[in-house]
């Protein structure tokens, strides 16, 4: 199968929604099937306001349909739902070809907290903008029930997964975490404001907190909570090693649906902190983490949790499992309905 994957969040971001990509594609091909990623690298495009490091492709509907059509793609999958994806679906729409979506943040709470507009409104460009799918792509039950609740019914499972290769109990450990004061509380993620950080950084439980990845918000952040260790980006080994060598993982999020951190951490042996919001309800069970209000409640009750009983839990989710999803999800285009390149 020819797969189009029509994306806004693509590298060099460093996110959830693209390590998600990069993955589905990877394992797409290693069961034999064509994808090809239509990503704002490809077109002119200006930066976001107020998250420069997102970029925003202005491109008209014809040139994204052209790839599409070039591609001869037998499905089309939208993953956000900036402009690079609605040109996309205008295209779709008007030529009649079938096309799914995703939902992987909440959208609406994301807007509000960066623009101030009520998310009510945002929720009405959700509903329009997912309603012509074939299948709206979520990851937990509480969200497609959240969807459901909003008017949106055509919602499918599509699940995440852990490179069970790398994220193990047995990574090594950064070399500065045996001279840090115990418990080691860690946070990995885009440090900015719609990721709730600083509810984290200020909540009150002895160790030390340190937090992997780089953002907008990162320079205020260092000025305001000095003792906190800010060690930028890691990837592979070196991520592996920083969630096997903390004693708990926080997740202060309130507006991601997923939280692909929070099961690395898992398999690594780490126990969860959060709040009892989507993503970490569908997440983490009382045998791998606690669920809080407070913060501070849900780290100390985080850090009286089994490792070993993580790591099991945490080696559940499978990449695999999750390409099969969305396969699954996907929607065949009639041959007559796919228009030939110009």
């Amino acid at each position: 199968m020819r797969i189009a994957i029509v994306t806004d969040a693509w590298t060099p971001q460093v996110n959830g929604v693209v390590r998600t990509l990069q993955t589905i594609r990877a394992q797409l091909e290693s069961m034999g099937h064509e994808v090809r990623v239509i990503s704002p690298d490809l077109y002119g495009s200006i930066p976001c306001p107020t998250y420069p490091e997102i970029r925003l492709a202005l491109v008209r509907p014809g040139v994204v349909g052209q790839a599409i059509a070039a591609f001869q793609a037998d499905a089309v999958h939208l993953a956000t739902e900036g402009p690079l994806c609605l040109a996309a679906r205008r295209w779709c729409i008007k030529g009649g070809v079938p096309f799914t979506t995703a939902y992987h943040t909440h959208f609406p709470d994301y807007v509000s907290q960066r623009t101030g507009l009520p998310a009510a409104w945002v929720w009405r460009y959700i509903r329009w903008f997912h309603g012509p799918a074939q299948a709206v792509l979520v990851s937990t039950r509480s969200v497609r029930a959240q969807l459901r609740a909003h008017g949106l019914n055509n919602v499918r499972p599509w699940g995440r997964g852990v490179d069970l290769e790398a994220f193990t109990p047995d990574a090594p450990s950064p070399a500065s975490f045996p001279d840090m004061q115990r418990p080691i509380q860690l946070y990995v993620g885009r440090v900015a404001v719609e990721k709730n950080l600083e509810a984290f950084l200020a909540a009150d439980h002895p160790g030390s907190k340190v937090v992997v990845g780089d953002g907008p918000a990162r320079v205020a952040l260092e000025k305001r909570y000095p003792d906190t260790h800010f060690v930028g980006p890691l990837f592979g080994a070196d991520l592996a090693g920083a969630y096997a060598g903390a004693d708990v993982f926080v997740f202060p999020s309130r507006t991601d649906t997923f939280g692909l951190v929070m099961i690395e951490a898992l398999a690594c042996g780490t126990p969860v902190a959060a709040f009892p919001v989507t993503g970490p309800i569908d997440i983490v069970t009382p045998e791998t983490g606690a669920l809080a209000d407070d913060l501070g409640v849900a780290i100390a009750g985080a850090l009286t949790r089994d490792r070993a009983a993580c790591a099991a839990y945490g080696r559940g989710f499978s990449w695999e499992r999750s390409a099969r999803e969305f396969l699954d999800g996907l929607h065949a285009i009639p041959s007559a309905k796919m228009p030939r390149a110009a």
